[in-house]
């Protein structure tokens, strides 16, 4: 039984899960998460089996429990083309070998919460995922009603891209789910509603200025009535008459 409290000041480090951690990864699996794993998925994890993984232990803590899992974070690296991402993901569909990184479960034991614990365990997700060239990001899925982890997500600066009503099913209930994309390695979402906003706007000012330039040159070649000072009238200089055409200028948009 984990102790809710702890008593003393914390050494937190941080290292791959390993196969000794397989008992301690399972019950706090169990503890945390409403969702029940496979025994394969735990074996995969610290086996290291198709899985990156990091582990978060205490080395302050007592009774021999230096080494013991407090948090965790498991990820799996896809092809960028096969993940359900690739519609919102702008990389280079021609280059078969771009990847992913997919954070699959991430989570901290009571007693260490609110120390930056889950901060560091997905900073070094990110690290590892920055290091691969061909990566493009970061993603994750959370449940709708997750606030806090939704809070840290967002502080992070990771994006929520889209909202999957009904992704998971819990004890017979549907539940939504959020999927947040973090972009490395000069990956980026096709056109965020802003971006599209801006390159109309840019578009539309480049349109005005163009119809007003022509306009204005247009208006120095206007035929001019002098004042005839004999007759006090207004006379012609020319016949010829001016005709001013204006062109719309557009924006396509893919």
């Amino acid at each position: 039984m984990v102790s809710l409290k702890i008593s003393h000041r914390p050494t937190i480090c941080y290292r791959p899960i390993q196969p000794s951690d397989l008992e301690i990864l399972e019950q706090i699996h169990s503890d945390l998460f409403p969702i029940r794993y496979e025994s394969e998925f735990f074996e995969n994890v610290v086996n290291g089996r198709d899985i990156v993984s990091w582990a978060a232990v205490d080395r302050s803590r007592p009774n021999g429990r230096s080494d013991e899992l407090i948090g965790f974070v498991t990820a799996r690296i896809v092809l960028a083309k096969d993940s359900e991402i690739a519609d919102l993901l702008r990389y280079d569909s021609s280059k078969v070998d771009q990847t992913l990184v997919y954070i699959l479960t991430l989570g901290v034991i009571d007693a260490y919460r609110n120390l930056g614990i889950a901060t560091a365990l997905i900073r070094e997700v990110i690290k590892y995922a920055s290091s691969i060239p061909v990566c493009r990001a970061v993603y994750l899925h959370v449940i709708s009603y997750n606030n806090p982890a939704i809070h840290l997500y967002k502080k992070m600066s990771f994006k929520c891209v889209q909202r999957l009503h009904g992704f998971y099913l819990i004890n017979g209930q549907h539940y939504d789910s959020y999927l947040f994309v973090y972009y490395v390695n000069g990956g980026r979402s096709p056109c965020s509603p802003l971006e599209l906003a801006t390159v109309i706007v840019s578009c539309m000012k480049t349109g005005l200025k163009s119809v007003a330039a022509k306009l204005m040159k247009n208006k120095e070649k206007m035929v001019k009535w002098p004042k005839c000072r004999e007759t006090r009238g207004l006379i012609s200089t020319q016949n010829k008459r001016t005709t001013i055409k204006t062109e719309c200028s557009g924006c396509e948009y893919v």
